[in-house]
């Protein structure tokens, strides 16, 4: 049953009517999709991008909001510590990006914000940040400068493959 404030996805989990997302969350889940999951399932870190992701793909019209504050990908993971990310951030491939996840994550969600013509706080479903997205995504290699190694390629060709797949127009 529905509660008010929420939705129930096909796993039973609930979600709120409105969940708060950072861009780089939504882009990786976009990226992940591409790569082939079309269900996705809890990490050991207890994050939520199972939740978040699972929701997006089984309704298009889920309402987004967006957020630099920690969202709700964050909020159950182990690394979020009072609302602060105390992860390290593997460096290998990216020997220029900041040491803590936190500070690297903020940096990518800030370029993806101006890439985006986006702010903290504005809505969108997801269908609409998804079709934003593929307007103006561009050369993604500029969101991502301290990556030298091959993943970015990786990455965009997933991301194009998300975004169709998503879109329904692969």
């Amino acid at each position: 049953m529905r509660s008010e404030g929420s939705i129930r996805i096909a796993s039973g989990e609930i979600m709120e009517d409105v969940i708060r997302i950072r861009p780089l969350h939504f882009v990786d889940i976009l990226c992940d999709y591409g790569a082939g999951t079309d269900v996705f399932e809890p990490h050991p870190f207890g994050h939520a991008v199972h939740t978040v992701a699972n929701a997006m793909i089984a309704n298009k019209e889920t309402m987004l909001e967006i957020t630099l504050e920690p969202d709700a990908v964050c909020i159950p993971c182990v690394h979020n510590v009072n609302n602060v990310c105390d992860s390290l951030l593997d460096r290998t491939g990216r020997p220029t990006a900041p040491v803590m996840m936190r500070d690297w994550d903020l940096a990518i969600n800030q370029r993806w914000c101006r890439r985006l013509g986006i702010a903290e706080g504005d809505r969108f479903t997801t269908r609409e940040l998804c079709e934003r997205l593929r307007d103006r995504k561009g050369d993604i290699n500029d969101i991502f400068p301290e990556i030298i190694d091959n993943r970015i390629k990786i990455k965009a060709v997933n991301l194009d493959k998300g975004i169709e797949k998503f879109l329904g127009t692969a």
